[in-house]
């Protein structure tokens, strides 16, 4: 074989730069597409749920995932269709929320075998090409019930269909870029310790025949997979005619390209940047008043239960409590995320609606171009920022009720009533995920504005 000092140096070298520029370039790209794809399919599968035609899963947030995990895509039992396909969008949708909101995203970590688990999960389902005719089931079930919701559904409706959708396909093409992009780094980075850990170690007679570099491959590396396919390279690289043209064409594709110093254009105001947050959260006012008369009916349901003295009595304590006499208190539980814990805690249920109904009525305001928006365009941008990090917190504090309040109507009616009780799991994705996306823009907020003071410290002022 031969000497493969010089290039083996040159290869370490350039694998290097490119594990660098594919860690601060690349991957917080990808991350950002992947969230992008992911908050479109989960608007669809919201919509399927909340349309019924697909059924929500009890025990979704039991669900501890230790590695991605791509869920069937095999043949569905039309006897079971509904419950396999429920299993595995509910499956998906939690494949997705842990690889945008909890995966680990670096040269290092993302292996070949990562990488083919996150390119299979973005298959999916081929939204691309979202026809009935479709040879994959999971692909032509969300077509026909996309069609369904579509036939003589709302504009509103309509909306969120064709904007997820759209998102769905743009981002496909550059998710499978930049996953290129780490699989050709994570092959020839295979392939330099292939040399290295093993090929190196081999005598030179032995270095060259596939089974035995296999064998010593094993006996080095216990548990980790032998790509045959990449072993070949190696071999055509050090020992074929065409191996130094070979190589040549590996070093030229890893390169990283110089990017001269430039003058930063400010395209997007970093106030935008605030606003697009702000009207995210005015988008839930809908969900949250779906939720509102849902929680009527579930009440509603709940309190017209055939009460015992002792339920009389503990209503009355209540209400002398809180003095109010129309104080209906419910004992909620929560879940500590922090401390690993249950939490349990009081609330007056008429107060708790009465401040939902003025938030729902804040958000209205604060969505699209109503006088309310305009009203914060002309605020500061450290106003809007506390008024966006004010908002959030508010959000999420209602979430967690909210969350509660559901269990709580499921656990707290009889048997036979439990029918009508409406669940609000869809309405409560829809508000995560508009959180989730507004604290993604007080983020790049924030990153904007540190990149901003670091121009300036350097003497560069950004144009508007």
């Amino acid at each position: 074989m031969a000497d493969n000092t010089e290039y083996l140096k040159n290869l370490s070298e350039a694998l290097r730069a490119r594990s660098e520029w594919l860690d601060k370039s690349e991957l917080p790209k990808l991350k950002e597409v992947l969230r992008s794809y992911q908050t479109g399919f989960a608007s669809l599968y919201n919509l399927y749920l909340k349309k019924g035609l697909l059924n929500e899963d009890p025990y979704k947030q039991e669900v501890k995932i230790g590695e991605l995990e791509v869920p069937e895509t095999g043949p569905l039992n039309e006897a079971k269709k509904l419950d396999q396909l429920s299993l595995r969008f509910s499956n998906y949708d939690t494949q997705m929320d842990f690889l945008v909101n909890f995966y680990q995203f670096s040269p290092d970590y993302l292996n070949l075998d990562r990488l083919k688990r996150i390119a299979n999960l973005i298959k999916f389902i081929d939204w691309v090409h979202l026809t009935p005719d479709s040879q994959s089931p999971n692909t032509k079930a969300a077509a026909e019930m996309t069609a369904q919701i579509k036939a003589g559904t709302d504009s509103l409706t309509m909306n969120v269909i064709t904007q997820s959708l759209s998102n769905l396909n743009k981002q496909f093409n550059p998710i499978m870029s930049y996953l290129k992009s780490l699989v050709d780094y994570r092959r020839e980075l295979y392939k330099l310790e292939l040399r290295e850990s093993v090929i190196s170690q081999m005598p030179a007679a032995e270095a060259s025949q596939l089974p035995l570099i296999k064998k010593k491959f094993s006996q080095v590396n216990h548990g980790q997979p032998f790509y045959q396919e990449l072993a070949d390279e190696v071999l055509k690289e050090d020992s074929s005619n065409e191996g130094q043209a070979l190589k040549e064409k590996i070093l030229a594709g890893l390169k990283v390209a110089e990017v001269k110093p430039k003058v930063v254009k400010q395209v997007i105001p970093l106030k935008t940047t605030l606003l697009d947050g702000i009207v995210g959260l005015g988008g839930t006012a809908q969900a949250f008043a779906d939720i509102s008369a849902k929680m009527n009916e579930n009440q509603t349901v709940l309190e017209s239960r055939k009460k015992g003295v002792w339920e009389k009595i503990k209503k009355v304590l209540n209400q002398m409590l809180h003095k109010q006499p129309d104080a209906v208190v419910y004992e909620l539980e929560y879940s500590d995320p922090v401390k690993n814990v249950q939490v349990r805690d009081r609330i007056n249920y008429v107060s708790f609606k009465n401040d939902l109904d003025r938030k729902i009525k804040t958000l209205n305001s604060i969505s699209g171009k109503s006088a309310g928006l305009s009203k914060l365009e002309s605020m500061a941008d450290d106003q809007l920022i506390s008024f966006l990090e004010r908002n959030i917190r508010d959000l999420q504090t209602l979430h967690k009720t909210l969350t509660a309040l559901d269990d709580f109507f499921k656990a707290a009616v009889a048997k036979e009533d439990r029918e009508k009780i409406k669940g609000i799991k869809p309405e409560l994705a829809t508000i995560k995920n508009a959180i989730l996306r507004a604290n993604s823009k007080r983020h790049e907020y924030s990153a904007q504005k540190d990149e901003e003071e670091q121009l300036r410290k350097l003497g560069v002022k950004p144009e508007n």
